[in-house]
């Protein structure tokens, strides 16, 4: 068997592994596990192991296995970016009807944004961002204000670790003038896209909160750059505030 094919093998192992111990309400022993697997209890007890040094799985001091506190951080993810695509979506069409752009609903995963949802506008030509694809936060209006939330040093963490990559030659390549315009950014309580990630489309975005004021999220609008309007602004920030509120962010 060659290696791809082993390890495609070792995950479907270690999801049924997983899948096994989900069905137990409480802690079960490597021999309850090997039989509803149909593994051998030297291989599950190998693919536990690895699980156990991941956080996945965890074994108790009686030598049993449960699911491991890692995968309740993971659930936690998935719960929130369920919650705020459901809360989000009539907002979005709310703001979309204003302004008749695409709005996308934007999450940070490290040093990105991603697009977890989008309301296309009502032009023939629009801009339109893919469901689940990526961009550099310093790129993006959105994800300016979500650097800019974690002050100064983490803003240079941030440039070291990338290189603050340019895509077009309004992309802000240098530190300084990337302080210089998030902190300007967060004071007026939202950001532009000026051409910084793709030539011809402009962007507005706001930050969202949790009830705990948190930064868990970004509103956005795309347009080309040719009709965007200094207007919208204020409706960008009022849906963003709609929403923040549906999470339960005092504003």
């Amino acid at each position: 068997m060659n290696k791809a094919a082993s390890s495609i093998q070792v995950i479907d192992r270690a999801v049924n592994l997983l899948d096994a111990l989900a069905s137990y309400e409480g802690p079960v022993s490597l021999k309850f596990l090997a039989a509803d697997t149909g593994l051998h209890s030297s291989t599950a007890f190998r693919i536990l192991s690895s699980l156990i040094c991941h956080g996945v799985v965890e074994r108790t001091d009686s030598g049993e296995y449960r699911l491991g506190s890692r995968l309740l951080r993971w659930g936690d993810r998935v719960h929130t970016r369920m919650d705020i695509r459901s809360e989000a979506r009539p907002i979005m069409e709310w703001l979309r009807d204003q302004v008749g752009e695409t709005v996308n609903l934007t999450m940070r995963e490290g040093d990105e944004v991603v697009y977890v949802e989008r309301v296309t506008g009502r032009h023939a030509i629009r801009v339109e961002q893919v469901i689940g694809s990526r961009a550099p936060l310093h790129v993006t209006a959105v994800g300016k204000l979500m650097l800019a939330e974690l002050g100064e040093q983490s803003v240079h963490d941030y440039v070291q670790r990338t290189g603050l990559p340019q895509f077009t030659e309004n992309t802000l390549s240098q530190e300084s003038h990337l302080l210089t315009e998030i902190k300007r950014d967060q004071q007026n309580g939202f950001a532009l896209d000026n051409q910084e990630a793709e030539l011809g489309v402009g962007c507005i975005g706001v930050v969202i909160r949790d009830f705990t004021g948190k930064v868990i999220a970004g509103l956005s609008i795309s347009a080309p750059i040719e009709r965007r309007q200094p207007q919208w602004v204020g409706s960008v920030i009022e849906a963003g505030r709609r929403l923040s509120s549906r999470l339960g962010y005092d504003v």
